[in-house]
């Protein structure tokens, strides 16, 4: 009874596609068809070239209540500093405006 459970599962594991397939890299596209296609979804995941790739959102709204939204440039086929969108963050100390007057 384990191995028919177990090669199902194996089989529908394989067959479902991973979540890191699904995503667009920067270089391919547009700073124009980025920045579109950050601000249509709302939020992305975004090979910015390499292996990396970060979550780029359309605005504060869609970081969790305690981050900011940060501005993130990426580099595209026709723009080598494209500001496609906001990267969330969890503000450090840095971030904070202590000059006060």
């Amino acid at each position: 009874m384990r191995r028919p459970v177990l090669a199902l599962l194996l089989g529908l594991a394989t067959a479902m596609p991973a979540s890191g397939q699904n995503r667009s890299a920067t270089p391919r596209l547009t700073c124009l068809e980025a920045m579109d296609l950050v601000k249509r979804e709302g939020a992305v995941v975004l090979g910015t070239g390499g292996a990396l790739a970060e979550r780029i959102v359309r605005d504060r709204s869609f970081c969790t209540f305690t981050e900011i939204a940060e501005l993130r440039f990426a580099p595209t086929r026709d723009n080598p500093q494209c500001p496609i969108g906001y990267r969330c963050k969890e503000p450090g100390y840095e971030d904070w405006d202590w000059d006060w007057k």
